[in-house]
C-alpha cells in the first residue's frame, strides 16, 4: 500500500478516535448514536428499538384496554413518531384486529394496518394518502406548507401532552437552565459552560432533523431567533432535546440528566399545573373530510376514559383528568 494513502488513512482514524474521546459518550448513546439521519428506512429504525413495541406479540412496552370493541370492515393505517410508538401500539392492541397487524420481525409490511415511519415520513404519508391517522407533535411550518401545496388540510385533536427536555451530560454540574439561556445557546450567543456556571468548556448544541417532532419544537421556542449552525459539536460537552418519555422510558439508558427549566423539574404534577414551561401536545391528525367513519372512532376511543388510560400507561400526561 502507498505509504502516503496508509498516513493519509492513518490520520482519519485518529481524528475520529480524537473527536469520540472529546465527546461526551452518555449524550452520544442516549442522543447523536439515536437521531442518526433518517432519510432511509434502516436508518430510522435506529432512533428505537422498533420490536419493543409491537402489538399482540405480549410485549410488556405495550399497554392496552381488553375489552374494547374491535374496528371491522375498512381499518385506518395509522403511523406516527417514534416517541410516541409505546401509545399507538396500545390503540391498536386495543382496538384493532389482530391480523391487521403485519411485522416481519424488522419492519411493518406494506400491507399492515400499522406502520412506524416517524414524525418527518408519517406527516407525509398523511398527506398523500398513504396513512389514515398518524399521532405526532405538531407539524412544522414546512409540514404544513407540503399539505397546503398538495390541498389537504389536516386535522389535529389533542389526546396528552409530555414536556419537552433538555439533556446534557450526567457529569456536568449546570443542572438548570432558562429559556432565555437556550435561545442564547441556540442562536450562538452563549457557547461555553462557563457562561451558565459550568466548566470552561464549549457547549456543544445538538440539533435534530429538519422536521422532526422535536426540533419543530425548538424552533416554536426559538421563535424569531435564528437558529445557527454548531461547527464545534463533536468538540464540546453537548446539550441535546428531546421530549421526556423518550428520553426516561424508551430510551433509559443513564449516563445523561435532564436539566430543570427556570427551577422547575418535568413531572406530571408541573406538567399538570402549567408550572413547566415547556410542554407540548400529542396529537391524532387525519385529513380533513375523511369519509371513512372507523378513523372518527378510533379518534372517539383515544379521547375515552379507555384510550386516556393508555396514554397515561404509556408514560405521557392525558388530555382528560382521568
Amino acid at each position: 500500500m502507498d505509504k502516503k494513502k496508509l498516513a493519509k488513512q492513518l490520520g482519519v482514524i485518529a481524528l475520529i478516535i480524537a473527536l469520540f474521546i472529546g465527546l461526551d459518550t452518555g449524550i452520544y448513546q442516549l442522543f447523536i448514536k439515536r437521531v442518526i439521519s433518517h432519510h432511509s428506512p434502516g436508518m430510522q429504525k435506529m432512533s428505537v428499538e422498533v420490536g419493543n413495541y409491537v402489538p399482540f406479540t405480549g410485549s410488556a412496552n405495550v399497554f392496552s384496554e381488553d375489552g374494547a370493541k374491535k374496528l371491522e370492515g375498512d381499518i385506518p393505517v395509522i403511523d406516527g413518531a417514534a416517541a410516541l410508538l409505546p401509545v399507538y401500539a396500545g390503540f391498536v392492541q386495543s382496538i384493532y384486529p389482530e391480523d391487521s397487524v403485519i411485522f416481519n420481525g424488522e419492519d411493518y409490511d406494506a400491507k399492515s394496518a400499522m406502520h412506524y415511519t416517524n414524525t418527518r415520513g408519517a406527516y407525509k404519508d398523511i398527506v398523500d394518502g398513504n396513512a389514515d391517522i398518524i399521532i405526532c407533535a405538531q407539524p412544522s411550518d414546512e409540514q404544513l406548507a407540503y399539505a397546503k401545496e398538495k390541498g389537504v388540510e389536516l386535522e389535529l385533536v389533542p389526546i396528552g401532552s409530555d414536556a419537552f427536555v433538555f439533556i446534557v451530560n450526567a457529569n456536568n454540574p449546570v443542572s438548570d437552565i432558562t429559556i432565555d439561556q437556550i435561545k442564547g445557546i441556540y442562536s450562538g450567543k452563549i457557547t461555553n459552560w462557563r457562561e451558565l456556571g459550568g466548566k470552561n468548556v464549549p457547549i456543544a448544541a445538538m440539533r435534530r432533523n429538519k422536521n422532526s417532532g422535536s426540533q419543530t419544537a425548538l424552533e416554536k421556542i426559538m421563535g424569531d431567533t435564528p437558529i445557527k449552525p454548531d461547527y464545534t459539536a463533536l468538540f464540546g460537552s453537548p446539550i441535546g432535546f428531546s421530549f421526556r418519555y423518550y428520553v426516561t422510558g424508551m430510551l433509559a439508558e443513564g449516563g445523561v440528566k435532564i436539566l430543570t427549566i427556570n427551577g422547575v423539574a418535568p413531572t406530571t404534577e408541573t406538567l399538570a399545573d402549567g408550572t413547566y414551561p415547556v410542554s407540548g401536545n400529542l396529537y391524532a391528525v387525519y385529513r380533513k373530510g375523511e369519509t371513512n367513519e372507523n378513523v372518527y372512532k378510533a379518534v372517539d376511543f383515544m379521547l375515552s376514559p379507555e384510550g386516556q388510560k393508555i396514554v397515561e400507561k404509556s408514560g405521557y400526561i392525558p388530555i382528560h383528568q382521568l
